[in-house]
């Protein structure tokens, strides 16, 4: 299983599944990381947290704990 996490800069994936509980997946759903989508992984932060996206037309920061939550293909 390859998540957003395990995703190199300059690489594009599509959202397969997102993992979590409750109030959590809701929150990344929210940002727009949904089943399907196209992900763009723009920067990594020098200590890998956090991750900057580009998902929907807009730039997005996500923790790495929550990237690990978004199995990607």
């Amino acid at each position: 299983m390859k998540t957003l996490r395990d995703v190199k800069v300059g690489e594009t994936v599509s959202v397969v599944k997102l993992h979590g509980e409750g109030a959590v997946k809701r929150r990344i759903m929210d940002m727009g990381l949904t089943k399907g989508v196209s992900v763009y992984v723009r920067k990594v932060a020098p200590l890998g947290d956090p991750i900057q996206v580009t998902v929907r037309g807009y730039e997005l920061s996500i923790r790495k704990a929550d990237a690990e939550m978004v199995e990607v293909e």
